[in-house]
C-alpha cells in the first residue's frame, strides 16, 4: 500500500520560508514521478512543482518559479519542497503526490495516482 505523509506546514510572514516534506512508503519503486500540488479556498488544486524522479528533472509553475525548489533523496524516499520568499498568495493547502512519468511535467492533478493528506501553509502579510 502507497502512503505519503506531509510535513513541514505552518505559518510566517511575508518574505519568509518554509520546507516541506513528503515521506513515502509502500510500492515506491513504481514512483515515475513526484510533485507538490496546492489548493487554497475556493481555487481549483494547481500543480507547484514536479520531478522525474529518475532523471532529476523539474517543471514549476510559473508563479513559484526562482523561489521554490523540488528535491528528493531517493535512500529515504523522500521529496522536498523549499520555499523562499513566500508571499500571501502562496498560503493554501500544500499536497504531495505521485505517479507514472510519461506526463510528469505538465503538471496535471490527474496524470498522479497516489496523494498525502496536505498541510497548510499560511503567509501573513
Amino acid at each position: 500500500q502507497v502512503q505519503l505523509v506531509e510535513s513541514g506546514g505552518g505559518s510566517v510572514q511575508t518574505g519568509g520560508s518554509l520546507r516541506l516534506s513528503c515521506a513515502a512508503s509502500g510500492y515506491t519503486y513504481s514512483f515515475g514521478c513526484m510533485g507538490w500540488f496546492r489548493q487554497a479556498p475556493g481555487k481549483e488544486r494547481e500543480g507547484v512543482a514536479r520531478i522525474v524522479t529518475r532523471s532529476g528533472t523539474t517543471a514549476y509553475a510559473d508563479s513559484v518559479k526562482g523561489r521554490f525548489t523540488i528535491s528528493q533523496d531517493n535512500a529515504k524516499n523522500t521529496l522536498y519542497l523549499q520555499m523562499n520568499s513566500l508571499k500571501p498568495e502562496d498560503t493554501a493547502v500544500y499536497y504531495c503526490a505521485a505517479g507514472t512519468a510519461t506526463y510528469c511535467l505538465r503538471g496535471r492533478p490527474t496524470d498522479f495516482n497516489y496523494w498525502g493528506q496536505g498541510t497548510q501553509v499560511t503567509v501573513s502579510s
